[in-house]
């Protein structure tokens, strides 16, 4: 079963499937260690790397299994990051949030309003009942992104990741769908 990508607007911002030429600023953006401080790898090295992350990106559409959109400024087009509904299961009606963005979209309010778009799309469209967020305990950008979006902290995944030797703890949020309809009534 595929699951098309939507494209989807809001009031600043366009989230899109990606493209191929999307590959170049993905890269710049994944390869930067400040905005990879707190992912759980380290930053990418090798261009090939972004060709293999819009093919998987194709992949779960194709599967099935979610959707990662680009996530563009709507003004000029500006490439800030990208934004994901994964692990889509229509029998449990749970999905995952991923989201990662370039220093030029931090404190702006670009994640939360992609971070709605998306979840709006997932519970409306997927008929979610629950997402599912992971953000690194010392990521504070991140957890006011989900925590904006209606998230709740349900718990710590202790020592949950090891980055070139550097141990840290994430942070567990959920969102459920009478949570979400609370928040847009």
């Amino acid at each position: 079963m595929t699951l098309p990508t939507p494209t989807l607007h809001t009031d600043r911002l366009l989230l899109r499937p990606f493209e191929d030429s999307d590959a170049d600023a993905l890269f710049r953006q994944q390869s930067d260690p400040t905005v990879l401080r707190y992912w759980d790898s380290l930053p990418w090295v090798d261009r090939a790397r972004a060709d293999q992350f819009i093919a998987t990106c194709r992949d779960l559409e194709r599967e099935g299994s979610g959707a990662r959109l680009v996530v563009t400024r709507r003004a000029d087009g500006e490439f800030l990051g990208w934004v994901s509904l994964t692990r889509w299961n229509p029998m449990f009606r749970s999905a995952s949030l991923g989201y990662c963005y370039g220093e030029a979209a931090w404190g702006r309010g670009h994640g939360t309003e992609a971070a709605r778009a998306v979840l709006r799309w997932g519970f409306e469209t997927l008929d979610l009942n629950r997402v599912q967020a992971e953000a690194d305990a010392r990521n504070i950008g991140s957890t006011r992104v989900l925590e904006k979006s209606g998230f709740v902290r349900e718990g710590t995944l202790r020592e949950d990741c090891i980055v070139d030797g550097v141990i840290s703890d994430s942070h567990v949020y959920g969102l459920l769908r009478r949570e979400w309809e609370q928040q847009v009534a």
